[in-house]
Formats: structure tokens, C-alpha cells, sequence
């Protein structure tokens, strides 16, 4: 994405999230300039540490959903920011919304000012509870639109929907990324996700808590490879919705053993109540993915989850 090797500069929302935060690195490895831009809700300081000093790294603590003017040139805008996990989104159900309708509709803006392309980071929960398996970007989805989770799900799918209208009416360069689940450094130990939650419970002998039966599958996807699959995709041409993500499907119950037999722990097992609209199956077809942009997950569950595990380790060491 250096078109013809110009030093782009790019806007990036949510900067100091788990996969936006990584991203931003990706960007300064290519030689962009990045301006990071969090209200640090969920974001923390700490994930962009490590660039705070890097000359081509500006961050400003703002709130997306109110008017920003960022300095020319401004070459793309990467809308990242958002509550991400079921813990965040539940516990701030309205800021969900406003940061997916308002905050959206802030960035877009700001990409057609400037003539900038633009990138939404979606997410597989607009497929809410699939029907159809495993996912293609043309299912509409079945989402319970006032179910507890409709916060996330539909700010997302009226963030796709605003994303478009900007692209028809506007003729706004836009990307759409549907993310399924991803893990790696940089996760909150706390935010309830499964990935951080099980090598958190694992590495502390706390008992491994599986919701239902553990039945449900999930697809994990290292970060790395989901921040290679958005690079590519906001270098594309393409503007409907495409799915990134790992195809391997786990069910949780095996996922748990997994992790166990990775760090070595004797944690039990404990099995609660499935939240309501938890989704059953997630696993996404990513055909269009592969065709388009020459894309597919490269890193190994175990060689993603042992890099996690370290990551988590030297966190807990420091609490």
C-alpha cells in the first residue's frame, strides 16, 4: 500500500485497541505515518507505548463520535475503534452504538473530506446467531436486534450500512472487514473473551469456566495474520463486506483442553449457563478472502496460543 512508494498518512480510531494497536505498528513497518486517535474507554496507553516516541506516530486522546480536524494530507482512515468484547459492550451498551452509528458516520466524513479511502473493521456478530454454515459475506444474518448483545451486533451492521451509503451517494473509496475471532498480545486479561479468560484461569490454577455444554465452536485467528488480511483488503478494490478470519473451527470444550495441555495446568474444568444469543456455530468462509486478496491464516494455533501464553505470563507477573 505505498502507491508507487509515497509515504502515506494514515488515520486510525480505536489506536490504542488490541488489533488496532498492532495495525498501527504495521503501518510505521511499511513506512506510513500513523495518526492514532482513542478515547481510551477500553483502549490503554500501554499497547502504543512502545511507538509514543516514533516520529511517525502521532496519538490524540478523542472520542470519534464528536468533530475532529486532522492537519493534510490525511490518505486513508482506518475505523477501528469499539468495544470489542461481550464484557466492554455490555458494560457500555450506549457508548457501542454511538461509537458504531455516530462515530462512524465522524470518520466518514473525515475519509471524504480529504479524499481519503476508507476502512471499516466489522465483525462476524452481524451474522448474530448463524443459520448458515460456515459463513459467506452474502448470509444477511440472524441477529436478535434487542437481544443484550444488539448493541455490538447492530451498531456494526448500521455501520456497514452508513459505509456503503457513503460509498454510493459520495463515492468514498471503502473497505469492509468482517473479523472473526482473533487473539494474541495485547488482549485484556479481564475482558471475558474466551482466549484471554482460559490462559488467564489456566495460568493462575483458577477453574476453567466452559459456557453450555462447550458444543459452541469459535475460529481463532492469530493477530498478526488478521492485521496482514486488513492491510490487504484496504488495498483493494473491493467494497462489499469480506470475511477474515481462521476456517479452522474448534468447539470450546476441546479449545479449553488445548489451552490446558499447553500451560501445563491442572485446572478443573466448570461448566456454566450459555449467555443468552450466544452464538453456537462461528467459523467463516473466507473463499472470498483467498481470491481477492491472496489471503489466508499463516501462523499455527500452537505457535499463536504459545506467543499469547508468554504475553499473558510476563502480564501477570506484573500485577
Amino acid at each position: 500500500m505505498n502507491y508507487g512508494g509515497n509515504v502515506l498518512r494514515i488515520v486510525v480510531s480505536g489506536a490504542a485497541g488490541f488489533i488496532a494497536s498492532h495495525m498501527c505498528d504495521r503501518l510505521l513497518a511499511e513506512g506510513h505515518s500513523v495518526v492514532g486517535l482513542d478515547n481510551l474507554l477500553t483502549g490503554s496507553r500501554e499497547n502504543i507505548e512502545h511507538i509514543a516516541d516514533h516520529e511517525r506516530f502521532h496519538f490524540i486522546e478523542h472520542d470519534v463520535t464528536m468533530p475532529i480536524d486532522i492537519e493534510p494530507p490525511v490518505d486513508g482512515v482506518l475505523h477501528m475503534a469499539s468495544p470489542a468484547s461481550p464484557k466492554d459492550y455490555l458494560n457500555y451498551p450506549i457508548e457501542t452504538l454511538d461509537v458504531g452509528s455516530l462515530g462512524t458516520r465522524r470518520m466518514l466524513d473525515l475519509a471524504h473530506f480529504h479524499a481519503a479511502r476508507f476502512l471499516l473493521t466489522s465483525t462476524s456478530e452481524s451474522y448474530g446467531d448463524p443459520l448458515v454454515h460456515p459463513q459467506v459475506e452474502t448470509y444477511w444474518g440472524n441477529v436478535n436486534p434487542v437481544g443484550p448483545r444488539s448493541c455490538y451486533d447492530e451498531s456494526k451492521r448500521f455501520a456497514e450500512a452508513i459505509t456503503m451509503a457513503y460509498h454510493r451517494k459520495h463515492g468514498v473509496r471503502t473497505n469492509i472487514a468482517r473479523i472473526f475471532n482473533t487473539y494474541g498480545p495485547r488482549m485484556k486479561l479481564n475482558d471475558g473473551r474466551v482466549v484471554p479468560a482460559f490462559v488467564d484461569q489456566a495460568l493462575t490454577n483458577g477453574a476453567i469456566t466452559v459456557f453450555g455444554d462447550g458444543s459452541q465452536t469459535r475460529s481463532f485467528c492469530y493477530v498478526t495474520d488478521m492485521v496482514d488480511g486488513l492491510f490487504r483488503l484496504m488495498q483493494s478494490d473491493e467494497r462489499y463486506p469480506v470475511n477474515l478470519g481462521n476456517p479452522r473451527e474448534m468447539k470450546i470444550l476441546e479449545f479449553a483442553e488445548h489451552i490446558l495441555r499447553l500451560t501445563g495446568a491442572s485446572s478443573p474444568i466448570e461448566f456454566r449457563a450459555l449467555p443468552e444469543d450466544d452464538p453456537k456455530q462461528r467459523q467463516p468462509d473466507i473463499t472470498k478472502a483467498r481470491t481477492l486478496l491472496g489471503w489466508e491464516p499463516r501462523v499455527p494455533l500452537d505457535e499463536g496460543l504459545a506467543r499469547t501464553v508468554e504475553y499473558f505470563r510476563g502480564v501477570l507477573q506484573r500485577v
